[in-house]
């Protein structure tokens, strides 16, 4: 099952759609084999609504070119209306950075077949997702097992299945938690935190927040790592606090 990262579970119940803009420091080319007519929108997340930057109508022709203005590296996603009544499948997300992007994919399998060059960022970003995809694919054996493990009553089974997934939970976020102290000096590092372990232990999010570089942290999704491990540590002293008035 496909998780839906934190930073869309705001923008999903609303997307608002912009003037696109044809000019930009960005630039995103490519080609959609197979598709003969479809309209291409450029988005990203703008005040916590989904905003179309830019957008093209395919007819007949499957390349594409689209602009984008970015002050630094931020998530940008294209998205495939294909008219078929599904509004958000068919949305590729990637790091948009100055300069050339060149995405290449399929009408037939859109998300999963595509190929995106692009920056340092984009580079990291796909490097985790592959791996990321490895932790999904382990995920969806153990529910598999867990369904055939039910209809059996096999209770042993599924005791353990809960510790293989507690077990796999545990790897994804140390995983993503040294992927992002790695990449201190990149963008994705704050963007997969957020996005991926947004619920992890509050000093894990704290150590990731404290290691990275100043410049990272003055960036959007640095800024938003930094605040949300405030926010938790707040709350946490808190519940600390109404525990030990009520321990009194």
């Amino acid at each position: 099952m496909k998780r839906i990262p934190f930073l869309l579970i705001t923008v999903l119940l609303l997307t608002y759609c912009s003037s696109p803009k044809k000019e930009g420091n960005v630039v995103i080319s490519g080609n959609i084999d197979g598709l003969k007519k479809g309209t291409l929108y450029l988005q990203k997340i703008k005040d916590t609504l989904l905003v179309n930057v830019d957008s093209v109508v395919i007819e007949g022709n499957s390349e594409f070119v689209m602009q984008s203005n970015v002050e630094e590296p931020e998530i940008h996603y294209l998205y495939l209306d294909k008219d078929d009544g599904t509004q958000y499948n068919d949305r590729i997300d990637f790091f948009a950075e100055p300069g050339e992007i060149v995405i290449k994919t399929t009408l037939q399998d859109f998300e999963t077949d595509v190929k995106i060059t692009g920056g340092k960022n984009q580079e990291k970003y796909q490097e985790y997702k592959k791996m990321l995809e490895r932790f999904n694919q382990r995920n969806l054996r153990l529910m598999k097992e867990d369904f055939e493990a039910t209809k059996q009553k096999d209770d042993e089974k599924l005791m353990e299945n809960d510790v293989a997934y507690k077990k796999l939970l545990r790897q994804k976020y140390l995983y993503t938690i040294n992927f992002a102290v790695y990449n201190k000096k990149l963008e994705v590092a704050p963007y997969v935190t957020l996005s991926e372990i947004y619920d992890a232990n509050i000093k894990y999010l704290d150590t990731v927040a404290k290691s990275l570089s100043p410049r990272v942290k003055k960036s959007l999704y640095g800024k938003q790592l930094i605040a949300y491990v405030e926010k938790r540590k707040k709350q946490q002293e808190e519940a600390e606090k109404t525990i030990d008035s009520l321990n009194q």
